[in-house]
C-alpha cells in the first residue's frame, strides 16, 4: 500500500494533476520573473489548506450536523455520521475519499505538493543561498519547472 501525504494524487484524474501543476507552475513562473512576489507567495503558501485538512474539516461538520439532526429531528439521521466515519478511515487508509474528486477540481492540493511549492519558491528566492559551502551543491541555478520536478 502506498503511504505518504501523495496518496491523493494517485485517486486525481490526470486532467485535474496537469492543472494543479500547471497552476503551481505559474505561481513559480510569477516568482522567478517578479522576486518581489515570493514574501507574498510563502505567506499565501502558509494559508493554504491541504486535501488532508479539508477531509477532516468537512467530515467533522458532516458528522456534527448528522448527530444533531439524528437528535433533534430522526434517528434515522444517524447513519450520516456511521458513513462519515466509513469515509473518513478509507481515505486514511486508502487515500480514498467520496468527495475527493469535487476538493481535487477545486484546485485543493496535498500537504506535499504545497510544500514542494515553498521549497521552490525558497529556492528561487535565494533562502538557500547562505548555506555552507559543504552543504551546496555543484549543480548550476535552477529554473522553475526544474525546481517542480524534484
Amino acid at each position: 500500500m502506498e503511504r505518504g501525504p501523495d496518496r491523493a494524487r494517485r485517486h486525481t484524474a490526470r486532467s485535474v494533476l496537469r492543472r494543479i501543476d500547471d497552476d503551481t507552475l505559474d505561481h513559480l513562473m510569477e516568482v522567478e520573473t517578479k522576486p518581489e512576489t515570493a514574501s507574498r507567495r510563502l505567506e499565501a503558501l502558509d494559508r493554504e489548506w491541504d486535501i488532508g485538512r479539508t477531509v477532516e474539516a468537512e467530515a467533522a461538520t458532516m458528522g456534527l450536523i448528522g448527530l444533531a439532526l439524528g437528535t433533534f429531528v430522526r434517528p434515522a439521521f444517524l447513519a450520516l455520521p456511521a458513513t462519515v466515519g466509513a469515509a473518513v478511515f478509507l481515505f486514511g487508509t486508502r487515500g480514498i475519499y467520496p468527495l475527493l474528486p469535487i476538493f481535487r477540481r477545486l484546485g485543493i492540493r496535498t500537504a506535499r505538493e504545497i510544500e514542494r511549492e515553498r521549497y521552490a519558491v525558497k529556492a528561487l528566492h535565494g533562502d538557500f543561498d547562505a548555506l555552507p559551502e559543504a552543504a551546496a551543491t555543484d549543480a548550476p541555478q535552477q529554473n522553475a519547472a526544474e525546481l517542480l520536478r524534484h
